[in-house]
């Protein structure tokens, strides 16, 4: 029996890889001659780097940039110098992970400190970077980014504008002293939600809270980048807030859309189509996929969506795990062959977390002798 174990990872639980090799235990505990695959998957999310960085066989390099709050840190990013490609997450510079729940103030925070890894992956030779943007401390329309890398936004009285609370100010953008190199270098954002920059769905009002914003936070970020959106409407004729996924990782997609042409892609789409999932699935029996949470979100682009498409366009079974299921309209089924929360009784969050490998290696063994 053939089985591709392809999950994403268990937020604040498990990564990926550990996800996968305890799904691969529930399997082999009884299916002892099983050939169990493992393909991890990101679909744009913190930690997708990681996964396209051990896929690729790509080196880490070491450098010091910004942090959300401009102190300097250890960081990396990955790059695989036979292909002059990097693989740059967010989250190790501009990351939330970054910052302590009491100290998060999407106001101040900014994403310099990714422009910092980008300009270096420049320095390495890069003409392709791949950015994960999940996990992101910031909501400055990736401002930050746009300043490690040359540009210049002003007010009135033509001081540099730095933190997204000063965006309502914005009157110019000066991009005479970009790095020439982005010319010559593809950008590829990864998305794993389609939402826009501005408005009730955009960037401020639905990624604004978890980063720390108060509701007259999000008023005012979202105002800041609806002035941004409207400056670089005048002065390069590309409107930002039309831009789908544009509010990905506090807008950041939308800035990089309109100044570096970066492209905005389905991150999982794009995560399969690099690791070759196609082919490793062919001839196999079931994919097993999962996350945290399994619910109409997941049909919005999220990693075992992306997998369990694949899978059934192959005629390969689909089993789908989580730590949360909520799908009362049975969307979810007609992509899942089997559907199972690994939590199979009422837990406190805390405890649900800490089960959570446990908890799948049995959820595991139940659902794929079902399968059979």
């Amino acid at each position: 029996m053939k089985v591709i174990v392809s999950p994403n990872a268990f937020k604040h639980a498990l990564s990926a890889f550990d996800v996968a090799r305890a799904i691969q235990k529930g399997v082999l505990n009884v299916i002892q001659d099983a050939e169990c695959i493992l393909l991890p998957i990101g679909d744009g999310g913190d930690g997708t780097g990681d996964l396209l960085i051990q896929h690729l066989g790509a080196e880490t390099i070491v450098i010091q940039a910004q942090d959300p709050f401009g102190n300097i840190i250890d960081t990396s990013f990955g790059y695989l110098r036979s292909e002059q490609l990097a693989i740059i997450e967010m989250c190790y510079a501009s990351g939330i992970r970054l910052v302590t729940p009491d100290k998060l103030n999407p106001l101040y925070a900014s994403s310099y400190g990714t422009g910092m890894l980008m300009k270096r992956s420049l320095d390495e030779g890069a003409k392709k970077i791949i950015l994960g943007m999940g996990g992101s401390a910031t909501v400055d329309g990736g401002m930050g980014i746009l300043r490690a890398l040359g540009i210049k936004f002003l007010t009135a009285d033509e001081k540099e504008i730095i933190y997204p609370k000063e965006l309502i100010s914005l009157v110019t953008i000066d991009t005479s002293d970009i790095d020439k190199r982005l010319l010559e270098c593809e950008v590829v954002v990864l998305c794993d939600v389609q939402n826009f920059l501005l408005g009730k769905e955009g960037a401020a009002a639905i990624f604004g809270p978890q980063k720390g914003a108060t509701p007259e936070m999000v008023i005012a970020l979202d105002q800041g980048l609806k002035n941004f959106s409207e400056v670089v409407s005048r002065s390069i004729g590309i409107d930002m807030a039309t831009v789908s996924s544009g509010g990905t990782a506090g807008g950041a997609a939308a800035g990089l859309f309109a100044f570096i042409d970066a492209k905005l892609v389905n991150g999982i789409e794009y995560f399969l189509d690099l690791v070759d999932f196609d082919t490793a699935i062919k001839n196999s029996d079931v994919v097993i996929t999962g996350e945290g949470s399994l619910d109409e979100q997941t049909l919005q682009g999220k990693g075992p969506f992306g997998v369990a498409r694949r899978a059934k366009q192959n005629g390969v079974k689909v089993i789908g795990l989580a730590g949360k299921v909520d799908d009362p309209e049975n969307k979810l089924k007609p992509w899942f062959d089997i559907i199972m929360c690994i939590n199979k009784i009422h837990v406190d969050l805390t405890t649900a977390l800490r089960n959570t490998e446990n908890n799948l290696i049995v959820a595991t063994s139940e659902t794929i002798l079902q399968a059979l």
